[in-house]
């Protein structure tokens, strides 16, 4: 008698499988708490949870510590575009 193997449901995440939620939460970037509580709020679909992990991740982007304040950044700018237009040729 061969009986065949149940094939999990690929759209739907298995909590009690720690290999696919391993994986998951790998590929999301998401650690255990976070994954849980996506779980919990939305439901175990694996589209929902992802779609939710970039908007997550979306929000919560930190701000570059390499980027000069807001005037620095504008006297380069006229620094530069001076020095462009006085060297340009003239024809």
């Amino acid at each position: 008698m061969r009986r065949s193997k149940p094939q999990p449901i690929r759209n739907k995440l298995d909590l009690a499988d720690r290999t696919q939620v391993r994986l998951v939460r790998k590929r999301l970037g998401l650690s255990d708490a976070e994954l849980t509580a996506i779980v919990g709020r939305i439901g175990n679909s694996i589209a929902a949870i992802s779609k939710e992990a970039d908007q997550h991740r979306a929000t919560t982007l930190p701000k570059p510590d390499d980027v000069p304040p807001d005037p620095v950044i504008a006297v380069v700018g006229d620094q530069t575009t001076t020095e462009i237009t006085a060297t340009a040729p003239m024809s």
